[in-house]
């Protein structure tokens, strides 16, 4: 559910965002246009195939969909210290922003991003209540973000 009266809603509004969760295997995203869309929707999966093939695909995502704001997915251990996937992603949004320099790049915290992307699916008609293991990550990003939007302050990369 999408806060309307969250400082980052008024803040992007008419923005397009683009959010991504980060995958060793594969790369969700989703996309959002606050006081256009309703709420976050899947976008595309994409193959990682590696850094330098996976920077210049996600670049020619936000060229080609004319995303104007970039959210990723920090992953943390539950007791909130920074892990070494942590430092693969910190990385790798650093990487992408310099790709993209006239974008602005923020982190949200997806903590459990996964864990509740399995409820929603399995407690969700849309996906016939089953885990898809296939759709697991392009859920996780519009969970990251839903989070994102309804948070009250970013955190620019």
């Amino acid at each position: 559910m999408i806060n309307n009266n969250s400082n980052n809603f008024k803040q992007f509004l008419n923005k397009r965002v683009l959010a991504i969760d980060y995958g060793t295997k594969n790369v969700g995203t989703a996309t959002f246009q606050p006081g256009h869309e309703p709420f976050p929707l899947e976008h595309l999966l994409v193959l990682n195939k590696g850094r330098e093939a996976l920077l210049k695909e996600l670049s020619s995502m936000i060229e080609d969909e004319f995303i104007e704001v970039v959210v990723v997915g920090l992953p943390h251990h539950k007791d909130g210290n920074r892990s070494a996937m942590t430092e693969e992603v910190d990385k790798f949004a650093h990487k992408l922003n310099a790709k993209n320099p006239n974008i602005p790049f923020y982190f949200q915290d997806e903590t459990l991003s996964s864990t509740e992307a399995h409820s929603r699916m399995k407690n969700s008609p849309k996906y016939n209540f089953k885990l898809d293991m296939s759709r697991v990550d392009l859920v996780a990003a519009t969970i990251i973000l839903e989070d994102f939007i309804n948070g009250e302050t970013p955190c620019p990369i």
